[in-house]
């Protein structure tokens, strides 16, 4: 792709995309402080800070006392001026949240599962906008996670083993339905960019999610960058051959939408189900896999078998991932591996450490709250400042 030519309108639109991602992140700010920081001279910080309140993008939100003079006005991004939609879809529901263009949640909701995906996720969505009180023409982007594999070249989702009514041509259905842009990610791809943002992999650029739940799934990132793979399968550990499970094959009598399921692998022996016939095993009863997990890392000695056979097999993953890509952190995330708390994580550190020729540290996620909607709403949120704080007159 050809370089633009370093213009005054370009270097005008750079300079208006620097000061609001400035006011994002430290304001409210004086003129003084935008120009210091970015290293703009009064004059021209005094300028951009006009073009984008006319553009209705910047205001006047207070003042800051100085010496002597006048007080310096403070600005910040208008919240209002756009807003995003972030959804979490599984089989037992959505979560929708919205948020304004700085990034607070207006609005957060769940809906009930359905069986039409379009209608599911319009009425999440025109529920979500309704309670926030924001106009569904406001929204400027949708970024919606999903289990299963997104194709990254269409951006369309290919296969969804609990979702069988999400299948390929169901993005261009909801851009239709909500002439939106929409975008379709993979919900621990998502967990990853909150994690990233404001979880314990902030200042980590090399690192991986793996995600124990219903079933397992994993998240890379290496250089700061999501890596989805050509097809959008990176991360399906869950289908990963490891001792004591058989091997992952496909199952042609059970086939959704022309892709054939597979039995075997990593998932038969971690998955919620296995989880829960071990923790049996190890006398725990309780109604969920996630259940069981949190009663042994509550109960003491007595739930330490059960969470040493748990970190074993969750250490299969984390020893595979760390031997291809010997990433700098692995985290563990979804219900499942946040129910057993430190005393999981510990061992699986462990269990690592003594089957891998390295040993990467093992942490708890420390997202606080829904991490797949979290990283829709950043997601969003990135698209959508690119769009508004880039569109310049």
């Amino acid at each position: 792709m050809a370089s633009r030519p370093g213009t005054p309108r370009l270097l005008r639109e750079l300079n208006d995309r620097s000061a609001l991602d400035l006011l994002v992140s430290s304001g409210p700010l004086t003129r003084t402080q935008i120009g210091e920081r970015t290293g703009l001279s009064k004059v021209t910080a005094s300028q951009l800070l006009s073009r984008l309140e006319e553009r209705g993008l910047v205001a006047v939100v207070g003042e800051q006392a100085g010496g002597r003079g006048p007080n310096a006005a403070l600005y910040a991004v208008v919240p209002s001026s756009a807003y995003v939609a972030g959804l979490d879809v599984g089989p037992r529901g959505v979560t929708a949240g919205i948020a304004d263009i700085t990034g607070h949640i207006a609005a957060e909701i769940s809906v009930e599962p359905g069986d039409d995906a379009v209608s599911l996720v319009h009425n999440a969505v025109v529920k979500a906008c309704r309670t926030a009180k924001v106009p569904l023409a406001k929204l400027h982007a949708l970024v919606i996670g999903t289990p299963g594999v997104v194709d990254p070249r269409t951006g369309d989702v290919e296969f969804i083993y609990d979702l069988p009514h999400w299948h390929a041509g169901v993005l261009e259905a909801l851009r239709r339905d909500l002439r939106l842009p929409v975008v379709i990610e993979n919900d621990v791809n998502l967990g990853a960019l909150a994690e990233k943002e404001n979880g314990a992999a902030r200042d980590v650029d090399d690192f991986a999610l793996l995600w124990a739940d219903r079933g397992l799934g994993l998240a890379v990132v290496l250089g700061g960058r999501l890596h989805r793979g050509f097809s959008g399968g990176a991360g399906e550990i869950g289908y990963l051959p490891v001792p004591g499970a058989a091997l992952p094959e496909k199952d042609t009598e059970s086939v959704t939408w022309g892709m054939p399921a597979l039995a075997g692998g990593l998932g038969a022996l971690a998955g919620a189900d296995a989880v829960r016939d071990l923790a049996r095993e190890h006398g725990f009863d309780e109604p969920t896999a996630t259940e069981c997990v949190r009663a042994a890392a509550s109960a003491g000695a007595s739930g330490g078998p059960f969470l040493d056979a748990l970190a074993t097999r969750l250490a299969y993953g984390v020893a595979s991932v760390t031997i291809v890509l010997d990433p700098e952190l692995i985290l563990i995330s979804g219900e499942l591996g946040r129910a057993g708390g430190e005393r999981l994580i510990g061992r699986i550190q462990e269990a690592v450490g003594r089957i891998c020729p390295t040993s990467p540290r093992v942490a708890l996620s420390q997202v606080v709250g829904n991490p797949v909607l979290q990283g829709a709403l950043l997601a969003a949120l990135d698209r959508a400042r690119d769009e508004v704080f880039s569109s310049g007159e």
